[in-house]
């Protein structure tokens, strides 16, 4: 008996996968054009601009909470947590020297748009400054003679009310002296030789 091939031509009766190389070379191929697109692409935006670094338009608080008692649980949100919470990056801060740091570091810079360089100032900047720094200036500042001249009011009023005191207790002295002083019937004084009676007391 002849043995007969199993093979039959254009059937593949083999288990194993086979692969067309030619469709995942294209494939491959497609690929790197599209990472070198992509990488071109970020080359020829524009870099990011940032701002450089300004005062801060608010007032830091750090003692607002302060000798204060709070109860943390593990599920409450992170702005009602223990520390100092940054809204800008989203992190709660344990304390004031930390929190200080961070939004004053890069990080934190950085997503309010700003790099850590400092704006370079012309002369006219600064001579812009100084006089908003002159007209800023109150004329309640102190100086010497400005203290010197509060002093000597100061002791001044302490003396005129140290004299109304005074006057006020001398006063009420000779109210309470009238008091206890015995009225005297004139009649019954002109009977007894006197002109007038007066009291010892002064």
């Amino acid at each position: 008996m002849a043995h007969t091939s199993n093979t039959a031509a254009g059937v593949d009766n083999t288990f194993r996968r086979k692969f067309d190389r030619e469709e995942y070379l294209e494939r491959a191929r497609d690929r790197e054009k599209q990472e070198v697109d992509r990488v071109k692409s970020k080359l020829k935006g524009p870099p990011v601009q940032r701002k450089p670094l300004k005062h801060r338009d608010y007032e830091v608080d750090l003692e607002s909470r302060l000798g204060k008692t709070q109860v943390v649980t593990p599920v409450a949100p992170l702005s009602q947590q223990a520390g100092y919470y940054c809204s800008v990056c989203e992190c709660v801060v344990k304390d004031s020297a930390n929190y200080l740091d961070h939004i004053n570091g890069k990080k934190h810079q950085r997503a309010l748009g700003m790099s850590m360089r400092v704006e370079r100032a012309s002369l006219e900047q600064v001579q812009e400054r100084f006089e908003v720094l002159k007209k800023r200036k109150t004329p309640g500042s102190f100086t010497e003679q400005d203290l010197e001249e509060r002093i000597l009011k100061q002791q001044q009023e302490e003396e005129q009310r140290k004299r109304e005191r005074r006057e006020r207790k001398k006063e009420k002295k000779k109210e309470k002296a009238a008091e206890e002083e015995p009225e005297v019937d004139p009649d019954v004084a002109a009977m007894m030789g006197f002109g007038g009676f007066r009291s010892s007391k002064k």
